[in-house]
């Protein structure tokens, strides 16, 4: 049905339109998941948003009347219930303030609406302990100080698209707000979610509302690889911690019982507080690394109706693992909704490295490269692949390593058509070279032709060796091989062969000079076994035993082993 040419909502059209709203979300999840990885930690946002969203429905859904206020209250009850996460949570007093302002009317006007959005949007603001600028709450705000246009006349069908319009704007805004949002180059992601809200709820207005079968399957806690956090990792981020107490009447006078002493005392055990009271319940989320404190505090006021404490770290790593995945897998399925995208926050230089393999792509990473194109048989990076990086970085200039003959060109058009960055190619025909230079990254010369000149100057100590499975026979007056053969090769030079990969990897060295060198630094294939690591470490320490050595799992397809010899 259209509702477009309204001008009021009952109770019937409020369920309409958050169902609508819901499901606009859940269809966004995972995009609404990955905007928080940084700089962490709730990176599961958007579960936790539809979580508390779809408790509240559930919650309305008993609720027989169709009086505007009844759904209303029954929609807040729910999602207190429900509430997980910081982003949750304020969403719930979002609603729980729009249930205040409703008062116990059957229906509004649309100007009574936005006063209702306004008492919500105080509730939100009142129950955050430290409320940041450039995150749902400024979304929120922001968006209800535009609904004021409103007059008789305003249609509900104006009213959805006005609304719609100036959330997207303060959505796309919240980078300026907040720096690590302008650092990352993204939106907050809890202000995405009240945007898909907000879009999924117009869609309904317009009589288009989002059914629940256009969503992907509810969505649930998200499996976690608990390998993603083992005995060597170091806890950074604590633990995320909610919980419903019950004020106990033998503990504490209920109705006179101040929430503030309870943040107060969280304030002092970590941060990202929100703690309010609800008649004798108080909703408690803090971010901290003793959990067990918070806990035993708030116990002498009253007893827990639900605890959740997650492992930030853990959620973290299990979301960059999801990134990762989600990068290698060009046909997964997109949502149609749009959530603004914007460009990282200016800067000076940045670097752009071509490489393959999870493992040397994390070296890169750790060493300081901020962008990684991935290549491949079969998958080299492209004109447009580079112009798409360079607008990434967003750096006055961009030094790019090409690491390959066949991207050189590639990378160079590209710095030839792109026009917002001084793009600077290294000449870098090989992984060692960018690895050599990248090593020694310096990036605090004045001009970015000084850096350019150190990267080569770097790259001049590096001699690079590939050792792969021979693709077919081959004979000349030097070489003899068949497709059995592993080969020896650098700079598309084949040197050797051998049906032993680790004899080949000796005799490439060997033809590498590697008495002129003092460090040597292999780096292990996709395939490769614990036992071909173990041959090639024991490999150097008798050929080459005063030699430093260095090992890395690089899991790059083709190649057995690369090695590098400095």
């Amino acid at each position: 049905m259209d509702y477009s040419k309204y001008k009021y909502i009952d109770g019937a059209m409020f369920e309409t339109f958050v169902r609508s709203g819901a499901s606009r979300l859940k269809q966004n999840i995972d995009e609404i998941n990955d905007l928080n990885v940084f700089p962490i930690p709730d990176g599961d946002t958007g579960d936790n948003m539809y979580l508390t969203l779809d408790g509240g429905l559930r919650e309305m859904e008993r609720e027989q009347s169709q009086i505007l206020w009844k759904k209303a209250r029954a929609l807040a009850d729910g999602m207190l219930l429900a509430a997980r996460g910081n982003s949750g949570v304020i969403l719930s007093q979002i609603f729980a303030g729009i249930n205040c302002g409703l008062k116990e009317k059957e229906q509004v006007t649309l100007g009574e609406l936005t006063e209702a959005f306004q008492a919500g949007v105080e509730r939100a603001y009142d129950t955050v302990q430290a409320p940041v600028e450039g995150t749902i709450l400024t979304v929120a705000r922001e968006s209800v100080q535009l609904l004021h246009f409103t007059d008789e006349d305003t249609t509900l069908g104006e009213y959805a698209a006005h609304l719609v319009e100036v959330m997207h704007d303060s959505l796309s805004n919240t980078p300026e707000l907040l720096e690590v949002l302008k650092e990352a180059g993204v939106v907050d992601s809890g202000g995405a979610g009240l945007y898909m809200i907000a879009e999924g709820a117009a869609e309904a207005v317009r009589g288009s509302a989002v059914e629940e079968s256009d969503a992907p399957a509810a969505a649930s806690a998200p499996k976690l690889d608990l390998n993603l956090f083992t005995e060597d990792s170091v806890l950074e981020y604590g633990y995320c911690t909610e919980f419903l107490l019950r004020l106990m009447r033998s503990k504490v006078d209920v109705e006179q019982f101040d929430e503030q002493v309870i943040i107060d005392h969280l304030s002092t055990l970590g941060d990202s507080i929100v703690a309010f009271k609800d008649g004798s319940i108080v909703k408690v989320h803090v971010h901290t690394m003793t959990p067990a404190k918070a806990l035993d505090f708030c116990q002498q006021f009253g007893e827990f109706l639900t605890v959740k404490i997650e492992n930030m770290m853990l959620q973290h790593n299990n979301q960059m693992e999801h990134l990762e995945e989600e990068k290698e897998d060009p046909k997964a399925e997109k949502s149609m909704a749009e959530i603004p995208t914007v460009k990282k926050k200016r800067c000076r230089y940045a670097t752009c490295v071509v490489a393959s393999g999870d493992g040397i792509k994390d070296v890169f990473r750790e060493m300081g490269a901020n962008e990684i194109l991935e290549v491949g048989q079969g998958k080299n990076p492209s004109i447009q692949d580079f112009i798409d990086c360079f607008d990434r970085l967003n750096a006055d200039a961009v030094f790019v390593f090409p690491n390959n003959a066949n991207i050189f060109l590639a990378a160079q058009q590209a710095a030839e058509m792109y026009r917002d960055s001084e793009i600077h190619v290294i000449p870098s025909r090989s992984l060692g070279q960018a690895y050599t230079a990248m090593s020694m990254l310096d990036i605090s010369f004045d001009t970015p032709e000084e850096v350019e000149k150190n990267f080569i100057s770097n790259m001049e100590y590096a001699a690079t060796g590939m050792v792969c499975r021979a693709s077919r026979e081959y004979n000349s007056h030097e070489l003899s091989v068949t497709e059995e053969d592993y080969v020896g090769f650098t700079d598309r030079k084949l040197l050797c062969s051998s049906p032993d990969k680790v004899t080949a990897l000796r005799d490439l060295c060997v033809k590498m000079d590697i008495a002129d060198r003092e460090i040597a630094t292999v780096i292990y294939g996709e395939d490769a076994s614990e036992q071909d690591r173990e041959k090639a470490k024991e490999l150097f320490h008798r050929e080459w035993p005063s030699m430093e050595y260095y090992e890395i799992d690089g899991q790059q397809e083709l190649y057995d082993y690369i090695v590098i010899l400095e």
